[in-house]
């Protein structure tokens, strides 16, 4: 009894009014703090969004003009359709449907292509560039500036260095595509491998597991669907920078379109760019549905 009176006196004698103020002293530290930043959070953005209004020249009374033009020319490359003749309309409007058709597979086969190419490298490279994962900062920081420059620069700029490399078609897109796919997947799945549970790794390691173990017994199990969610998610943005690549004449329905845009063949245009529309709004559908099944998600039940 002695020895447990002498442990208590040891303890602070503090009443529940005295923690509460202490408390409450705390909380207005904490919330004063946070009040400073959110003022610098939102100082910097206003700064950052004068600068940006002042370097890119935005006028809004410009904007208010050039809308109705802009308007006018989208508006120009709808066809005449009359109900009477409304299929023969049709057919004028879509009259190279069939070489269509043919150049947007070739496009949905670029943008597959590169991010499968593009996904094996991230995934070769992703590893290293987790900062979990890697203990040696050399190979942590060589991996994650290949990554950088890989997605820094532009899949065009990529588009005509492959162009002049290897002549024009759909194998320069296809390498355009794959490269800067390489750069962005390799960052996210990266960021996958961040956040993974360290309980698997330990055990792995503990048990003798090489480095090249853990990653396929500890890792990516668990960053798998991730990767998969990422990797669609990047088809359907391929499929669509596919279409722009036909520009520098690196293959796919794009190059069709550019051609059409140059000659003013406005109703061309605009049957072209439904066609990338419907095919992409088809792309995103399918792929949700495959990213839901992944992750275990019942659409019909929304469970």
């Amino acid at each position: 009894m002695t020895m447990r009176a002498e442990g208590a006196g040891d303890l602070p004698a503090t009443s529940p009014a005295e923690r509460l103020s202490a408390f409450e002293d705390r909380y207005r530290q904490a919330r004063s703090a946070k009040r400073v930043w959110t003022a610098l959070y939102g100082a910097l953005f206003l700064a950052a969004l004068t600068g940006s209004v002042i370097v890119s020249d935005f006028n809004l009374a410009d904007l208010m003009v050039g809308l109705p033009k802009a308007w006018n020319y989208i508006s120009g490359t709808f066809p005449t359709l009359t109900l009477f003749n409304f299929w023969g309309d049709v057919s004028d409007w879509y009259w190279g449907i069939n070489y269509w058709l043919r150049l947007l597979v070739e496009t949905i086969l670029m943008g597959f292509v590169g991010t499968a190419l593009g996904g094996i490298v991230a995934l070769l490279l992703c590893f290293s560039a987790s900062r979990n994962l890697v203990e040696n900062s050399v190979v942590y920081f060589v991996s994650r500036r290949l990554l950088e420059f890989f997605r820094t620069v532009p899949e065009l700029v990529f588009a005509l260095i492959f162009v002049y490399a290897f002549g024009l078609g759909p194998f320069a897109g296809v390498l355009a595509i794959a490269v800067h796919t390489a750069g962005a997947l390799g960052k996210l799945f990266a960021e996958v491998n961040e956040n993974v549970d360290p309980r698997p790794i330990e055990g792995v390691k503990a048990a003798g597991g090489t480095w090249a173990m853990i990653m396929r017994l500890a890792v990516v199990p668990q960053a798998l669907p991730n990767y998969a969610s990422y990797a669609l998610l990047r088809f359907e943005i391929n499929v669509r920078g596919a279409s722009a690549l036909g520009i520098v004449g690196a293959g796919g329905i794009g190059q069709d379109l550019y051609v059409a845009i140059r000659q003013f063949e406005y109703t061309d245009i605009s049957a072209i760019m439904l066609l990338l529309i419907v095919t992409t709004s088809i792309i995103d559908m399918v792929c949700e549905t495959i990213r839901h099944r992944l992750i275990g998600h019942d659409l019909s039940t929304g469970q």
